[in-house]
């Protein structure tokens, strides 16, 4: 099959995603959406079903399994709404809402979401001006930052955030002793909480739960 002829049910079989058919005519709306806007706006490289599948819709199937029923979560720097517009789409009973800094791109995935009819939030702001206002129970990363400069960001903000979800590819333990040089993890507990292999490559990715010690479950 070439590239022109695929379809996104086909490269969710091919990844043995399994999902109700709502759920994948969802992802057709906003993955069309999001290329088309795109075209005028960089917001990503995965501009195939299969890069979208094994790339975008992997990463946030794998971050929407750690979350619980009416969480309050927050996409950090969504870019182009990955992951917090799929989880919108993957996990209805969680209330989402993404933020972006960069003006053009925050307009630009305000009409993706609503566009595609998807139920989240959208706000045009820097995450630690949100979170020093409002509470969430998680706060998800993707090709931010590094973790130490992730935890810097954030130590002020610790009362309104139950935790950070986030993921990392195979450098994450060089990351995390970096964090720990600089004290960013101190009082802090850093665990893996999933960990599945980069499609196309020898190595994994891996979500890393960051959350106060006092209120890290066993």
């Amino acid at each position: 099959m070439s590239v022109s002829d695929d379809t996104l049910p086909a490269a969710l079989a091919r990844h043995e995603i399994e999902l109700p058919p709502a759920q994948i005519a969802a992802l057709e709306r906003y993955v069309a959406r999001l290329w088309d806007w795109n075209s005028r706006l960089n917001l990503t490289r995965h501009t195939t079903y299969e890069k979208f599948v094994s790339r975008d819709v992997i990463d946030s199937w794998q971050l929407s399994q750690l979350l619980e029923p009416e969480e309050r979560v927050l996409d950090v720097g969504t870019g182009g709404g990955v992951p917090g517009a799929v989880i919108a789409i993957l996990r209805p009973d969680v209330r989402v809402s993404l933020c972006e800094s960069v003006g053009k791109k925050a307009n630009a995935v305000e009409n993706i979401v609503m566009e595609s009819g998807i139920n989240a939030k959208v706000f045009h702001a820097r995450a630690e001006e949100l979170v020093e206002k409002d509470r969430f129970d998680s706060l998800l990363f993707r090709a931010v930052a590094p973790l130490a400069k992730l935890l810097g960001w954030f130590k002020p903000h610790w009362k309104n955030i139950g935790r950070l979800l986030v993921i990392k590819g195979p450098h994450w333990i060089e990351e995390r002793g970096e964090a720990r040089h600089f004290g960013a993890l101190a009082n802090l507990n850093l665990r893996k909480r999933a960990a599945y292999p980069i499609v196309g490559t020898d190595s994994e990715s891996v979500i890393l739960e960051i959350m106060p010690r006092e209120l890290t479950h066993d």
